[in-house]
C-alpha cells in the first residue's frame, strides 16, 4: 500500500477578474455610462446562458492562482507551505479541502480531511459552542459517537468550559479559533490542513497547538499541511517545506534551505522594487500606498536607523475613490524569521486620518525600541477597520544599528533580542543591628 497521503499532478486554478476604472466613472458622460452598462449586461447574460462565471467589471482578465503545481506528501509528515500574499497558498488549500474545483490537474487524498482555513469556518453564530462542536464534527465527516468520545478533550483544550453553552457569536476571535482548532485537531481525520488562523490566538495557545500537531503526527500518523507567515513556527514544526510564488512552486525540500532562499528573495524585493510598482498586494485597491520614506525629524532622509532614535515614517497614498475621513493605517515590523515584533496602528491611539485624491500619512516614532538587526516593514491601510484598502507585505527594508537607547552613554546593546524597553531596578538591603 502506498505511503503517499497527498498527491498533486499539474494542479492549476484559473479565476476571471473584472476591472472597473473608478477614475473614469467620475468624468464619463451619461451616454458612455449607459452604453458601457448595456454591454456589460449583455456579456453577463451570455455567461449565464452558457453556464460561465459571471464577472463584475468593464474588462475581464484571466488570473492563474495556481499553475502546474505538483508534489507528494507522505503519511505522517508535517509540510510547511510559505509564500507572500497572492502566491496561491489559500487557493491551494481550498482546492485540497474541496471548497473549490481545480481548473485542471489531478488531486489524490488518501483519508478524511479536516480543514481550518478561517476563524469559525463551519460554525453557526446562533448556536452554542456545544452545538457547534457536533455541527463542525459532522461537517468534517465524523460520526456522533466519535464526537462524543472526544467532546471533553475538545472543550478542555479550547479552554471554553464556562462558555460552552453560550452562542459563539458572543465569542472573541481568540475563543473562536481555540474551539475551531480543538475540533479539527481531536477528531479522527487522517489529513489536517491549517491556514494562518493560529496567528489569532495568544502565544501560549499557539505553542499548545504546535505541540498538539507534533503529537498527532508522531502518535497518530496524521498528515498535516501547515501554512504560516511565521518562519520560526514552520521551522520548528516541519522538516519539509514548499515555497509558492506567483502560483507556482519556487522551491521545495529541507525546511531550513527553502526558508533561507525565501527570506533572501523577500529582502531583495523590499529593497529593490519601488513601492508603486509592487503588484503583490491585497485589498480593494481603492487606496494604494505608492511610497514610503523615513526621516530623522530634521527633514533628513535616512536608510539606517539607530535604536532609541526619533523618526517619521511617511506613506504616500493615491486615492481612486471618494475622499475618506476614517482611514486606518498600520506599520508592522518583522524580523529576519518573519515574526512580527512591533506594530504601530492609528486606532491604538484613536487618531483620525483623512485622505483626498492624494496625500501623505505620517507616523512619528519616539525612542525607536528595535534592537540591532535587519527588519522589513509592511503597510496596511483600511477604511474604518472594515474594508481592506491596501496591504503590502515587506514594503520597506530597515537596518537598525546600535544607539544610546537607555540614555547611559553606552552603545553596546544586545543582539539576541528584538525589542528594547527601559526597566527600573532597585534593591532593599537590610541594615545589620548593632549590639549596644
Amino acid at each position: 500500500m502506498s505511503d503517499i497521503a497527498i498527491s498533486l499532478e499539474n494542479l492549476s486554478k484559473r479565476f476571471l477578474i473584472g476591472h472597473q476604472d473608478i477614475r473614469r466613472d467620475r468624468t464619463a458622460a451619461l451616454r458612455d455610462v449607459i452604453a458601457r452598462e448595456a454591454r456589460n449586461f449583455a456579456r453577463k447574460g451570455a455567461d449565464l446562458v452558457h453556464g460561465r462565471q459571471i464577472v463584475q467589471g468593464d474588462e475581464v482578465e484571466e488570473f492563474w492562482a495556481l499553475k502546474d503545481v505538483s508534489f507528494n506528501v507522505k503519511q505522517g509528515e508535517i509540510v510547511g507551505i510559505i509564500g507572500r500574499n497572492g502566491a496561491g497558498k489559500s487557493t491551494l488549500l481550498k482546492v485540497l479541502s474541496r471548497i473549490t474545483e481545480p481548473t485542471r490537474g489531478r488531486v489524490q487524498l488518501r483519508g478524511r480531511v479536516a480543514s481550518l482555513l478561517e476563524v469559525g469556518t463551519g460554525f453557526h453564530p446562533e448556536l452554542s459552542g456545544r452545538e457547534n462542536i457536533f455541527l463542525n464534527g459532522v461537517i468534517l465527516g465524523m460520526s456522533r459517537n466519535e464526537i462524543k468520545r472526544h467532546f471533553d478533550e475538545i472543550v478542555a483544550f479550547a479552554e471554553v468550559e464556562k462558555f460552552i453553552d453560550t452562542p459563539v457569536k458572543r465569542y472573541s476571535s481568540g475563543m473562536y479559533v481555540r474551539l475551531a482548532f480543538a475540533v479539527a485537531a481531536f477528531l479522527e481525520s487522517e489529513i489536517l490542513i491549517i491556514d494562518e488562523v493560529l496567528a489569532v490566538g495568544d502565544v501560549q495557545f499557539q505553542q499548545k497547538c504546535l505541540g498538539k500537531l507534533g503529537e498527532a503526527t508522531r502518535v497518530g500518523g496524521r498528515t498535516v499541511l501547515f501554512v504560516s507567515h511565521n518562519m520560526a513556527a514552520v521551522e520548528s514544526l516541519c522538516r519539509q517545506c514548499i515555497w509558492l510564488q506567483h502560483g507556482q512552486i519556487a522551491a521545495s525540500g529541507e525546511v531550513s534551505e527553502v526558508i533561507g532562499a525565501y527570506l533572501d528573495v523577500k529582502g531583495s524585493i523590499a529593497q529593490e522594487t519601488p513601492l508603486k510598482e509592487r503588484s503583490d498586494r491585497s485589498g480593494s485597491g481603492r487606496v494604494r500606498a505608492v511610497s514610503c520614506s523615513i526621516n530623522d525629524g530634521m527633514g533628513k532622509h535616512v536608510k539606517k536607523l539607530k535604536s532609541g532614535g526619533d523618526y517619521i515614517f511617511t506613506i504616500g497614498c493615491e486615492n481612486l475613490g471618494e475622499p475618506l475621513n476614517d482611514l486606518v493605517a498600520s506599520l508592522d515590523f518583522f524580523d529576519e524569521k518573519e515574526c512580527c515584533v512591533l506594530l504601530f496602528r492609528s486606532t491604538f491611539t484613536k487618531e483620525k486620518l483623512t485622505l483626498g485624491s492624494t496625500g501623505n500619512i505620517s507616523c512619528t516614532v519616539k525612542n525607536l525600541p528595535l534592537a540591532n538587526g535587519t527588519y522589513t516593514c509592511s503597510i496596511f491601510l483600511s477604511h474604518a477597520d472594515v474594508e481592506i484598502l491596501d496591504h503590502v507585505e515587506h514594503a520597506v527594508q530597515l537596518v537598525v544599528e546600535g544607539g544610546d537607547f537607555f540614555g547611559t552613554g553606552s552603545m553596546g546593546l544586545p543582539s539576541h533580542c528584538k525589542v528594547l524597553i527601559a526597566a527600573h531596578w532597585s534593591s532593599d538591603v537590610d541594615t545589620p543591628a548593632f549590639a549596644g
